[in-house]
């Protein structure tokens, strides 16, 4: 008899348990994590890879400034790992002329989850447009095998029997030209 008292206190325990865990504030005084939307409202711009999908803002604080804020959101990878950016000032021939690096705050990001995004560039003042790169590792699942690097970009081979189960790619890319008001909408 005292023992399925003691398993019936045991169920109890476990469904005030599972209650509390749904509560508001993730019951227990563990503080949940703020549901953020998405798309992440009031960003002018917005562009999308394969995974990442970015929000931001371009500011000026001060004239020889530039302030690039915004988010950045993994849409459909089991993780993104290393997101960097470098915002890059491009003059009249092509070259660079000013540069600003930064990576998130989170190394990891599941499916869903977002980032902060701030790059604050020092301009020369010979600028005519700003170039922002991006760089990310993210897994290729169930039946593909790194063979090799061709110019800086994993190669990756799908096959029928898999020897490796997991291979890490980097993704390098570029938005072009990111400040404009009539490029790179989010509406």
């Amino acid at each position: 008899m005292k023992r399925k008292h003691w398993i019936h206190i045991g169920l109890l325990a476990l469904l005030r348990l599972g209650l509390c865990a749904c509560a508001p504030e993730g019951g227990l005084g563990v503080p949940s994590t703020p549901s953020t939307p998405y798309p992440p409202p009031g960003f002018a711009h917005r562009q999308s890879s394969m995974a990442v999908e970015l929000f931001w803002n371009c500011t000026r604080p001060t004239p020889n400034a530039l302030l690039l804020q915004g988010v950045a959101v993994n849409v459909v990878e089991s993780e993104v790992r290393s997101l960097e950016f470098t915002l890059s000032g491009v003059d009249a021939r092509g070259a660079a002329v000013s540069e600003a690096n930064g990576a998130t705050r989170s190394f990891v990001l599941g499916t869903m989850q977002s980032t902060p995004i701030q790059l604050e560039l020092q301009t020369t003042g010979s600028e005519v447009r700003f170039d922002l790169f991006y760089q990310y590792q993210s897994p290729y699942q169930g039946g593909s095998e790194l063979t090799g690097l061709r110019g800086g970009t994993a190669a990756v081979r799908l096959v029928a029997n898999p020897a490796f189960l997991l291979a890490q790619g980097m993704n390098r890319l570029m938005v072009r030209d990111v400040c404009p008001e009539s490029l790179h909408r989010a509406h």
